[in-house]
């Protein structure tokens, strides 16, 4: 892939929450709190039905290297241990805890003591923490280099490109403090020469924060960078901030980049000061049809529909639900799913903004590959997903697509590229899956 300038789309901001400080939710009756919030394998429960827990009381083990343990967000009792139908369409084991309304906080709780790399990253992955501006990837495996001498510098996510989305930006207005103590833990402990704040420049607020907290020649530095979607992209970031490419099938680190969303490092912070694990959330409640939009302070596993009505309910009937932003969010079902650990924001829009306008016949005019922020050209992994064409795929590098949705959003056709991309990469997953379990029982057939 050769050195381009990355590009992307100019969406309205909507950031109608932006100026509202969060507020602290009732504590809900019920909360299902599901074992996978994460990218990797989903933590193991350990507590049964009739167990008595506590806010911050282990339920779940991690499972593996990339896992993450789950904590009690409520005191209460244990009413199952079940499956549930996840908004991805899978089964997943979940706990769900009937609330005393007490919020009595486990008496096992104790600041850790850190005074290694080591330490620290056992910090990290007992905190519970993964990527909280939506990736969901554990916090502690991202962190944990082997390596030192590779990181150049660490890139603190505060783009918030989507639209709507204010919940980062609150973290950085109300939580300047814990992002900074985090960045001082990571230059401590990972050794950062450099550790860039990059903030979008349509919120002054948090880059004069910043920039104040940065005057006194600290190795931190406030990078602002243009509002334009998906500049939180952290390829993109990486780009934008430092002039490097992650090539296909590299990670950040591979170009000597680390990239930390500003509330996950504000998390780490707060856990290191106070021993509580990540058991709540801060989540922007907005679009067309929320009566009163507003940032929330809920528990962990909290219905969606507790935050709707404690948002005055809806002031048009929605038709679509996202946890989220408008450009990757993913709809849900019903208004029963929870709230967990790597949801920023909770959305529902009326009719009119949310049916999908009907598409027409692709015009070639080139917009979808101007638009994408990697180059990438979506009517030909179309084009080649129609004919079932892997190895086509393969070439074309549909792999590098982040779904961020650019090429949908502005294709004037209003063709679901992003979707196709989606389809195409998991035809292109199945397809060397299927060549290699062959390959490997013709191996085997040959030994014999």
């Amino acid at each position: 892939m050769s050195a381009v300038r990355l590009h992307g789309v100019r969406v309205p901001h909507m950031k109608n929450t932006a100026g509202l400080k969060p507020v602290r939710m009732d504590i809900p009756t019920v909360v299902t709190i599901p074992m996978s919030m994460h990218i990797g394998a989903p933590a193991e429960p350990v507590v049964k039905p009739g167990d008595t827990v506590m806010v911050g009381q282990p339920i779940a083990k991690a499972v593996g290297l990339v896992s993450s343990p789950v904590y009690a967000s409520v005191s209460g009792t244990v009413k199952k241990v079940d499956d549930m139908l996840m908004s991805n369409g899978r089964f997943m084991k979940a706990v769900t805890i009937e609330s005393d309304g007490k919020q009595d906080v486990w008496d096992q709780l104790k600041v850790p003591e850190i005074n290694s790399f080591e330490n620290f990253i056992s910090a990290v992955k007992d905190s519970g923490v993964v990527g909280l501006g939506g990736a969901g990837f554990p916090t502690a495996v991202k962190l944990d280099i082997k390596d030192l001498s590779r990181i150049e510098a660490i890139i603190v996510n505060g783009a918030e490109c989507e639209p709507y989305v204010t919940s980062d930006t609150r973290t950085m207005l109300d939580d300047a403090e814990l992002v900074w103590e985090g960045a001082a833990l990571l230059q401590k402990y990972l050794k950062a020469k450099r550790i860039v704040i990059a903030i979008e420049n349509n919120k002054p607020e948090c880059i004069k924060t910043f920039q104040k907290m940065c005057s006194g020649g600290s190795g931190i530095e406030v990078a602002v960078m243009p509002s334009i979607y998906p500049q939180g992209g952290e390829k993109v970031l990486i780009y934008n901030v430092l002039k490097k490419i992650v090539p296909e099938g590299k990670l950040p680190i591979d170009v000597g980049a680390i990239v930390i969303n500003c509330t996950t490092l504000a998390a780490i912070a707060r856990y290191i000061k106070t021993g509580m694990p990540l058991v709540e959330k801060c989540i922007t409640v907005d679009g067309s049809a929320v009566k009163e939009p507003k940032n929330v302070i809920v528990p962990i596993g909290t219905p969606v529909s507790d935050l709707f009505e404690f948002c005055g309910g809806f002031k048009a009937e929605p038709k679509k639900i996202l946890y989220g932003g408008p450009m990757m969010g993913i709809a849900l079902p019903s208004l029963e799913y929870p709230i967990m650990k790597n949801n920023n924001a909770i959305l529902a829009f009326d009719k009119k903004e949310a049916e999908a306008p009907e598409p027409t016949a692709c015009i070639r005019c080139g917009t979808c590959i101007e638009s994408c922020p990697l180059r990438l050209m979506p009517t030909e992994f179309a084009e080649a997903y129609e004919a079932r064409d892997a190895e086509r795929l393969g070439k074309l590098k549909v792999n590098l697509c982040m779904e961020c949705g650019c090429c949908s959003y502005a294709c004037p056709a209003k063709r679901p590229l992003v979707q196709t991309n989606r389809l195409a990469k998991a035809f292109l997953a199945a397809d060397i899956a299927e060549k290699k379990a062959q390959a490997e029982k013709t191996g085997g057939e040959g030994a014999k």
